[in-house]
């Protein structure tokens, strides 16, 4: 899958650029899924970021997770493609395996914690908690949007 950013040239339209992000889906053997709670805002959502520039995917994936939660992570398979129309993200979520480590929290994290999908329903804005509730279904990958608060439904 290729993405493209641009940004247009003098005296053309300008088209929106997009930021790439990835989230990592992690899913203990238990069925138990891997979440933190934001620093910045509070919320609960699955471990991820911004994808680097010269990174691959499944590195940055990787790389979050650890960063976020103290977790090493095997990826196992994009799940989904998801993107928040009111601020131009795109994220890619990928299913994970624990491959060890401790949890712990971070600069980014204030409570890491193993969520059974009822928890992830009850935690979590259906925004993000779709993200994981996908990854366990086996019908992937998802493509589907939001604007933020709410997923957008196709015609």
């Amino acid at each position: 899958m290729l993405l493209y950013m641009s940004n247009g040239s003098a005296g053309t339209k300008s088209t929106p650029l997009h930021s790439v992000s990835v989230a990592g889906a992690v899913v203990r053997e238990d069925g138990r899924l891997l979440a933190i709670r934001r620093a910045d805002n509070g919320t609960w959502e699955l471990p991820g970021g911004v994808l680097e520039l010269t990174e691959a995917p499944e590195a940055g994936v990787a790389r979050e997770v650890l960063e976020e939660t103290g977790i090493h992570v095997e990826v196992d398979e994009l799940t989904g493609v998801y993107k928040n129309t009111t601020r131009g993200i795109v994220a890619l979520v990928f299913r994970c395996k624990p491959s060890g480590g401790t949890e712990r929290t971070s600069d980014e994290s204030t409570a890491v914690d193993w969520l059974t999908p009822a928890e992830v329903e009850e935690r979590m804005a259906e925004v993000y908690a779709i993200r994981l509730l996908d990854a366990l279904d086996g019908n992937g990958p998802h493509v589907r949007s939001h604007d933020g608060r709410q997923l957008i439904t196709r015609p």
